[in-house]
């Protein structure tokens, strides 16, 4: 059996992903903030529990020790953990944007830093980064999660040429709202002195909440799609775009160009 570690295991996609590859005979190694969280994974028989905070490079080395002392190889390391944060940047509070900063994106910087030399001495290990499609694209309120969306997308390709000498491949996945428990737990701004601004939030947060609501085939998409990329990993840095609303944004950016597009998005918003 191959060995898969997951990060931000606890809830939602992660969660999903940990028990949809613990179901098709992977073992899963389910890291999370707060083991009580995992108290449904630990029932499986495949699935194994670390904590781990990976904007915590203590705690990331711990976790690594423990783990490789019960496992011998990990196959992929699947680096989920994330949060969101819907804010004007007049409005934004630092400890908002640091937060969001240390978990979307130097949490993947710092797991695949502690992993590449597990991957590097046992010749072989692929990266499998969640990223969305906030980063490939822009829309309203998404300063700092696009930010962090966007730098993980460059990271995960800037690393993929230093590693390849070394068999060890690097994948990104993009998709838009699927219904979990993500949404729910987004930071959102509070009410601003300024009308304008509390008619684009609510406006936003009803068309992310509808989206969201739409996506009932998502969730089975993604785990299928992650469970493929893992079993047959691409030796070159690969992207992976999945669902309709993810793939129609991303060829829209892409063929109309950043102008063209951002009038499409000013007009379904601000209509």
């Amino acid at each position: 059996m191959k060995n898969v570690l997951i990060t931000g295991a606890a809830t939602g996609i992660g969660k999903e992903l940990a028990l949809y590859f613990a179901k098709n005979n992977w073992n899963v190694i389910a890291t999370m903030l707060c083991l009580e969280q995992g108290k449904e994974l630990k029932e499986e028989k495949n699935i194994h529990c670390y904590l781990l905070d990976v904007t915590s490079t203590e705690s990331i080395e711990t976790a690594k020790q423990q783990i490789l002392e019960d496992f011998k190889s990990i196959d992929v390391v699947i680096n989920n953990a994330g949060i969101g944060y819907r804010s004007f940047v007049e409005f934004s509070e630092d400890e908002q944007i640091n937060n969001i900063v240390d978990v979307n994106w130097l949490g993947v910087v710092k797991v695949c830093r502690a992993f590449t030399p597990v991957f590097r001495k046992q010749h072989k290990g692929h990266f499998i980064n969640i990223s969305s499609i906030a980063g490939l694209v822009n829309l309203p309120l998404g300063s700092f999660y696009h930010s962090t969306k966007h730098a993980v997308e460059s990271f995960s390709e800037c690393m993929a040429y230093e590693l390849m000498n070394f068999n060890i491949s690097v994948s990104t996945v993009q998709f838009g709202n699927t219904p979990s428990n993500f949404q729910k737990n987004v930071s959102k701004c509070k009410t601003t002195p300024l009308k304008c601004y509390n008619e684009l939030m609510h406006k936003i947060s009803s068309i992310v909440e509808g989206k969201t609501k739409k996506n009932t085939d998502l969730k089975e998409s993604i785990k299928e799609k992650v469970l493929k990329i893992a079993e047959n990993p691409p030796r070159k840095f690969k992207r992976n775009t999945i669902g309709f609303d993810a793939n129609a944004l991303n060829i829209l950016r892409n063929f109309l160009g950043y102008r063209i597009f951002g009038r499409i998005i000013h007009y379904s918003v601000f209509r």
